[in-house]
């Protein structure tokens, strides 16, 4: 045991006491759901182009994946492309297990990146209508009030993972190794307190992934950052004891300058996180639903500094055994200034949480009206999206 084990696994016994027993409790479902979360609001038309449309090119006179410094998209259906950047997807595409839903986002339309995370987070359908995430009050519709289903990946719970029904944490970090004589002093120090003794127990006795990742030497590069992240995702979620939801959060989609450089070292490492769920889950894949969204899009036009700004319709790409994929889905509102969100931003007509119910509803089976009572309070006039699973 080292020093970060024993501290991550503190902090997850922390957040759901009595630890041992509900460790080890059945688990409600064998479906998988990872959510990713990109935060700084992803350029959908950047990753997924519509690089047949003359207006998109029009508009992004050097942003445009068509000009003869670009290399080219990968077709996908003629119209839409897939970013270079983002190749490893393309065999999972053609495999039938990616989709993806362009001119999608929340409901929120104001472009401010905090108000737009607590509003995809909180799942109320306003930016401060609810202090619990969405995705945690749908773990206590899987009965997780017996057990931690739910799983944050990195150093902070997110909003969408904080609640009442308890989570495990992992997160990776180079404290070097706690030796026996300090561990015998913690253990002599809480032994007189059930909590943190339970905590410390529970500590002693988890597994450790089988990944040498505590044998790392320095801290790794952002794209090193996120595949790890996927492979203890997987390594946990592929548990028979483990959890069954997990969020991974990346940072660094905030792109108003110097975009393309900058998007393609971010989309390499997210097409292989998607991989490395894919390779890691293995059988469990065939059950698992795979949602990446950010908070909104960007501007359909590039501005002066050869990036783009906050904007509104932006994308969803779904990925698992469990998703109907091949597929580019939903409806498409098109470029032209007419169809526009006020003349600047490519228009949301699909909404995320049709496809967070579809998930919860018709993927992980939570009663529907659980889900619009309880986990999308006030949205029954959007419906689960057909067709995903």
């Amino acid at each position: 045991m080292n020093r970060r084990r024993f501290l991550k696994t503190t902090t997850a016994a922390l957040a759901a006491i009595p630890t041992a027993r509900i460790a080890l409790a059945s688990a409600p479902t064998e479906k998988r759901l990872v959510v990713v979360v990109l935060r700084g609001g992803l350029d959908a038309l950047h990753a997924l182009p519509p690089y047949e449309d003359r207006t998109y090119r029009r508009l992004r006179p050097s942003l445009a994946l068509t000009t003869a410094d670009k290399a080219p998209p990968m077709d996908l259906d003629g119209y839409f492309g897939l970013h270079r950047a983002l190749a490893p997807l393309e065999s999972i595409y053609r495999a039938g297990e990616l989709l993806f839903v362009p001119a999608a986002s929340t409901r929120y339309r104001d472009r401010s990146h905090f108000d737009g995370q607590n509003f995809l987070e909180n799942g109320s359908g306003a930016p401060f209508g609810a202090e619990t995430g969405w995705l945690n009050r749908a773990l206590l519709g899987l009965a997780a009030n017996d057990r931690r289903l739910g799983l944050s990946i990195g150093t902070v719970t997110p909003l969408i993972l904080r609640g009442e029904a308890g989570v495990q944490a992992w997160g990776d970090s180079n404290l070097p190794q706690a030796d026996d004589d300090f561990l015998r002093r913690v253990g002599r120090v809480y032994a007189e307190d059930p909590i943190f003794s339970a905590a410390f127990q529970a500590a002693n006795d988890a597994p450790q992934l089988d990944m040498g990742m505590a044998d790392r030497r320095s801290g790794p590069r952002r794209g090193e950052d996120v595949v790890l992240s996927a492979r203890a995702t997987a390594d946990l979620l592929s548990r028979d004891d483990g959890p069954r939801v997990a969020v991974i959060d990346i940072d660094g989609w905030d792109t108003h300058f110097n975009q393309e450089p900058r998007l393609a070292q971010l989309f390499d490492p997210l097409a292989n996180a998607i991989v490395a769920l894919r390779r890691g889950l293995g059988g469990h894949w065939k059950r698992t639903q795979v949602l990446v969204v950010s908070e909104f899009g960007r501007t359909a036009a590039e501005n002066g500094n050869r990036g783009t700004d906050h904007g509104t319709g932006g994308l969803a790409i779904l990925a698992g055994g469990a998703v109907q994929g091949g597929r580019i889905i939903g409806q498409w509102p098109g470029l032209s200034k007419s169809a526009l969100w006020e003349q600047r931003d490519l228009r949301t007509v699909n909404a995320y949480e049709s496809i967070f119910k579809s998930a919860l509803i018709e993927h992980l089976g939570i009663d529907q009206g659980f889900v619009e009572d309880v986990v999308f309070p006030g949205s029954a006039d959007l419906q689960p999206m057909d067709g995903l699973t």
